[in-house]
């Protein structure tokens, strides 16, 4: 393993291969370069992130009807999530955040099943073990060091797994960031930390979150190289994420991973955006969508039809479909689930808390 500095600094300008008026452009760094995804992945691309964008704007209007209690949307930076998915093969893992229902739901996840945590019924609301994704994780970075356990153990166990763990600017400001990437590195274990970096903590600004020359650069102090990659051009992030993954899966260790991106509406349903940021900042990032970026860019290149875009519309609105009558079911809630999840084998504590829940509904029951 080398420990030249220069091998793990990042770019200076961040990895970008198709503009924001759709044409492509070659990387600024020749030492290390990505070649650009083939057309069938990114033609297949377009449609995920079409869904993804549906998904966004009805669980916002399930918020607004009282089915959610609560959505953090990605709108904006769904490109992002759609590529961290997208490169992942099915027996690899993946962490998310509270904001990555769109990765999660790219890697297999029923869309209700993954909200069902934000509308209340369950803890988490899917299966971990059947699409080999992890709890969506509200606390800051605690998922990272559970994605290096996982990582080193499929190490040890010979398996070609690799992890994507995935976090926002304000997690790298956490203990669990740091703890994970020392162990990670000091171990080589087959981990991407992807960096979703929308400019924001809720409403703290990057520049108060840390002095570092960026994000990636946070690497360095661990061994772990790190790359900077445009986070609303989607054939970049492909090139940059899955080329990160496949070092992993080689033995090549841990890497970190910038996408420089935006956060579209604001943090949730609960913030007001408007007292930390002005419209002008957010128009701005309109025009570098991603969505426009990737349909322009194969537009131009002939590669998609009208017929392929009706296509892709109609199954976002199938997904939209599914997710608002999916949250729309009233769920009659059993208070003994409170306890039956816990541990695998109940604590005297717990099975004394659990009968007398139980005694006391049978008594109110008893009552009417």
């Amino acid at each position: 393993m080398t420990r030249e500095p220069s091998h793990l600094l990042p770019c200076v300008e961040p990895v970008s291969l198709i503009d924001a008026q759709g044409r492509a452009v070659k990387p600024r760094r020749s030492s290390a370069p990505y070649p650009a995804p083939d057309a069938e992945a990114l033609v297949r691309a377009l449609g995920a992130l079409l869904t993804a964008r549906r998904l966004n704007e009805q669980a916002y209007a399930l918020v607004r009807q009282g089915r959610l209690a609560v959505y953090p949307s990605s709108q904006g930076q769904e490109a992002c999530q759609v590529a961290a998915a997208q490169v992942l093969d099915a027996g690899d893992w993946l962490f998310p955040t509270y904001r990555d229902t769109v990765a999660a739901v790219g890697k297999g996840v029923d869309p209700v099943e993954a909200l069902s945590l934000l509308k209340g019924d369950w803890h988490c609301g899917y299966d971990p073990y059947e699409h080999n994704v992890a709890p969506h994780a509200t606390p800051l970075a605690t998922q990272l060091p559970h994605a290096v356990g996982v990582a080193h153990a499929a190490r040890l166990r010979g398996e070609p797994t690799v992890v994507m763990a995935m976090c926002g600017d304000g997690g790298t400001s956490e203990g669990d960031f740091h703890e994970a990437l020392n162990f990670a590195a000091v171990f080589q274990a087959p981990v991407v930390f992807f960096i979703q970096n929308n400019g924001y903590a809720i409403s703290v600004p990057l520049s108060r979150q840390t002095a570092a020359p960026s994000l990636a650069h946070k690497g360095v102090g661990y061994g772990i190289p790190g790359e900077r990659v445009d986070g609303n051009d989607m054939a970049a992030l492909l090139a940059v994420l899955g080329a990160a993954v496949e070092r992993a899966r080689a033995g090549g260790g841990p890497q970190l991973v910038e996408a420089l991106t935006y956060r579209m509406l604001a943090h949730t349903n609960a913030d007001d955006a408007t007292r930390y940021r002005d419209d002008a900042e957010v128009a701005a990032w309109v025009e570098r969508d991603p969505i426009t970026r990737l349909r322009t860019h194969l537009r131009d290149r002939g590669l998609l039809s009208d017929e392929q875009l009706a296509g892709f519309a109609a199954e976002a609105e199938r997904v939209a479909a599914h997710l608002r009558d999916g949250l729309n079911r009233d769920v009659e809630p059993d208070p003994a689930d409170l306890f039956a999840h816990v541990y695998a084998t109940p604590t005297p504590q717990l099975r004394e808390q659990a009968a007398l829940i139980a005694d006391e509904l049978s008594r109110e029951g008893a009552a009417r």
